[in-house]
């Protein structure tokens, strides 16, 4: 009996997690279907529509170009990050080099530092520079975010690989960038791809410097979601809409790679 009360409890303890996880994701994929007469009631029978979907992307809200910049500034984000990444983490995990982990935790050391405590000095240098409300504004500030994150996680997948198949191969004549292609990336490709991942995570919802450094044309998706508060008040169904906008991407992309993420994970807890 006490088996049985434990397992119950476990799995009505899992269903209240899940209920309060995903209810609010649930009643903003059923506003974003709502007419406006409707976003503000409760009660779940109501005639769905797209309008909403076609309405974000009309003048004067433009989602699509906010889609744009989102796409972009995370892409080029990922292809620049990664690749650096990858060879400093290696550089992290292989060579005993005096002051390397003095280093690492100098570069870790910037995750703790509060996004308000520097995003004057960015806005200042990006002023002088001519760079305000520009995508390569965002992609500069999203580097210095991201960049430390994805080192010390592609760090833990390469400590996870044995160094034998490395110096076999140096034996025979290969050079290190050789080994690091044929061997080192594709046996970290499941943690290099879950750390992409993740760093497109974190600049796809990036909010405070995209709130900051753009006004007009690099405005980003969850920087649009601010323009829905109107003098009717918060226009809750337009809102919806695009925050779906910005969570089914996200959703899609996990379960296309669900395996490789699971695997990746997995690599780099154990070494």
């Amino acid at each position: 009996m006490r088996r049985l009360f434990a397992w119950w409890g476990e799995r009505a303890l899992l269903a209240l997690v899940s209920v309060i996880v995903l209810f609010p994701i649930a009643w903003m994929f059923l506003t974003a279907f709502k007419r406006p007469r409707d976003a503000y009631s409760l009660s779940l029978d109501f005639e769905p529509t797209l309008q909403n979907f076609a309405t974000v992307f009309a003048d004067p809200w433009n989602l699509g170009d906010m889609v744009l910049n989102s796409v972009i500034v995370a892409t080029v984000t990922v292809l620049i990050a990664v690749p650096c990444a990858s060879l400093a983490a290696y550089s992290f995990s292989r060579f005993r080099v005096k002051g390397r982990k003095f280093l690492f935790f100098l570069i870790l050391s910037t995750q703790f530092i509060p996004a308000v405590v520097i995003v004057l000095p960015f806005f200042l240098m990006f002023r002088t520079l001519g760079l305000l409300d520009t995508r390569v504004a965002l992609i500069v500030v999203n580097l210095a975010i991201v960049t430390p994150f994805v080192i010390w996680m592609i760090k833990g997948f390469i400590d996870a690989i044995p160094t034998d198949s490395e110096e076999a191969a140096m034996i025979d004549g290969a050079s290190r960038l050789r080994v690091i292609k044929d061997i080192v990336l594709p046996m970290a490709a499941p943690g290099i791809l879950t750390s992409s991942i993740f760093c497109f995570i974190l600049t796809w919802n990036e909010f405070l410097f995209a709130l900051i450094l753009t006004r007009r044309d690099a405005v980003t998706l969850p920087v649009g979601l601010v323009s829905f508060r109107t003098e009717r008040g918060d226009l809750w169904e337009l809102m919806s809409a695009a925050g779906v906008m910005i969570t089914v991407p996200i959703f899609i992309m996990a379960l296309l790679i669900q395996k490789h993420f699971t695997r990746g994970m997995t690599a780099g807890a154990v070494k």
